[in-house]
């Protein structure tokens, strides 16, 4: 069965959000609408929707009008077995001592690595984006100049490989992990218990540290924090607060070129940079208090 995508940007979450309320009532309906922020700083939102028929591209184009979007960019998308293709495209990672792996390669661990599986079906952090991927390069270098952590917090934490990967080197430490997304949480905890680790996290929805269990945890050896670069300057002040003295952050979804920005507003609240690393577009921080 051919599939048919339907794609634009356009500025302001509550404008793209509009959009996509409007694309679910066109005709042949969408079988899907998603509603993204793009993740380089512009402000953007995509707005796309999914179709088993030919959309109408008249509505799409009085849509795009009517809500101050660029043309929709429609396209037919070839069949594609996505499950295998997924799975074929998301090899296993080593990053230090951590090895992320989906259950298709379980076979692969190698016995000297400590392993973090991710399904396929949770692509989003599973270790091959370059944000996580250097976070879990930044937890291993701190492993290897000494750290120990009591406690520790994963903010934004998406399928919660970071605050697993925490659990995996320090199993009697107080480990929390948030979300500002109730999915995310439920995956972050099918995860845990995928790893037989049920129990080892404390996850919880929240925003930064508006929940009455970050709060009483603190202060905490180590914060992840690997989201874009506006929430990291706005959670700047509460990481800082949140932090022992000589605790460490770890920062990511930031943009190379939106780095030495993070750096200076987390020196003003006395975090300093220790250590940068660039994979690719991204740039992962370790700063300590």
């Amino acid at each position: 069965m051919p599939t048919f995508t339907a794609l634009t940007t356009l500025t302001g979450k509550a404008q793209a959000e509009a959009l996509g309320d409007a694309m679910e009532r066109l005709n042949p309906e969408p079988t899907g609408v998603g509603v993204f922020e793009v993740e380089d700083g512009s402000g953007l939102w995509e707005v796309g929707g999914y179709f088993t028929e030919v959309p109408d591209q008249a509505g799409l184009a009085l849509l795009a009008t009517l809500h101050k979007a660029k043309p929709f960019a429609v396209s037919e998308l070839p069949e594609t077995d996505w499950v295998a293709h997924v799975r074929r495209e998301l090899a296993p990672v080593e990053a230090g001592r951590f090895f992320v792996y989906g259950s298709h390669d379980a076979d692969k661990v190698p016995g000297d690595k400590i392993p973090l599986l991710i399904e396929a079906a949770m692509a989003f952090g599973t270790g091959h984006h370059g944000t996580t991927l250097g976070c879990l390069k930044a937890l291993d270098h701190l492993l290897g100049e000494g750290l120990e952590g009591e406690k520790v917090a994963d903010i934004g934490c998406g399928t919660a490989v970071l605050a697993m990967a925490a659990a995996r080197v320090w199993p009697e430490a107080q480990i929390l992990a948030s979300d500002i997304d109730q999915v995310a949480v439920d995956v972050a905890e099918a995860n845990m218990e995928a790893n037989g680790m049920k129990g080892a996290v404390e996850c919880l929805e929240a925003a930064g540290f508006d929940a009455p269990a970050l709060k009483a945890a603190a202060p905490y050896d180590l914060i992840f924090a690997n989201i874009l670069k506006g929430p990291l300057v706005a959670l700047s002040p509460d990481i800082a607060a949140h932090l022992r003295d000589g605790g460490y952050a770890i920062l990511s979804g930031i943009l190379n070129e939106q780095a030495d920005d993070v750096i200076s507003v987390y020196a003003q609240n006395g975090v300093n940079l220790v250590k940068r690393d660039e994979i690719g577009e991204w740039t992962t921080l370790i700063l300590r208090k």
